[in-house]
C-alpha cells in the first residue's frame, strides 16, 4: 500500500516527517495520522471554523489546506498552547469566563483568538468580533467568549 509522499515540517514547535496521500487535508492528517483530535471537523468546507490552526502565525481552517502544503512550514494547534505545566492564558480566560458549553468550537476560537493577540494585544471589541466572525458557535451567544478574549488579552500584557 503506497502511504504517500514525505511531508517535513514543525508541528507544535517539533520538527516531524509523516507520510500521506497528496489529496489528504491537513485537518485529516491532524486527527487521523498523528492522533491530535483538538482540532474539530465541522462543515468540512472552511464556513464553521471548529478546524482553524495557525500555519506560519496565520490562521487557516484545516480542512481546506492540503497537507503536502505545510511542508517546511510551522503549524500550530489547540495542542501546542499549554506547557505541560501551566495552561495558555487564552485558554485559562476561557475557563474562567465559562466561554464553553459544548466545546466542540473551543479549539478554534481559542486558535482564532490566539492569532488575533499574537498581531494585537489590545484589540477593540469589535476587533475581537471580527476576529472571530469565521467560527459558529452554537451554544454561547458569543458573549463570553468576546469577554474572554477580552480578559485574554490583559492577560497576556502583564
Amino acid at each position: 500500500m503506497n502511504e504517500g509522499i514525505a511531508i517535513n515540517f514543525i508541528l507544535n514547535g517539533e520538527e516531524i516527517e509523516v507520510k500521506a496521500p497528496p489529496s489528504l487535508t491537513l485537518l485529516k492528517l491532524l486527527r487521523e495520522r498523528i492522533g491530535l483530535t483538538g482540532t474539530k471537523p465541522g462543515c468540512e468546507r472552511g464556513e464553521c471554523g471548529a478546524c482553524a490552526v495557525l500555519i506560519n502565525g496565520e490562521l487557516v481552517n484545516s480542512c481546506l489546506v492540503l497537507a503536502p502544503q505545510v511542508e517546511g512550514k510551522e503549524v500550530q494547534t489547540i495542542e501546542g498552547l499549554a506547557t505541560k505545566d501551566k495552561l495558555h492564558p487564552i485558554q485559562e480566560a476561557f475557563i474562567e469566563e465559562s466561554a464553553v458549553q459544548c466545546g466542540y468550537c473551543t479549539p478554534g476560537m481559542i486558535m482564532s483568538a490566539k492569532a488575533l493577540l499574537d498581531k494585537n494585544t489590545n484589540p477593540t471589541r469589535e476587533e475581537i468580533k471580527k476576529a472571530i466572525s469565521g467560527n459558529l458557535c452554537r451554544c454561547t451567544g458569543y458573549i463570553k467568549i468576546i469577554k474572554a478574549i477580552e480578559v485574554a488579552a490583559e492577560k497576556m500584557v502583564q
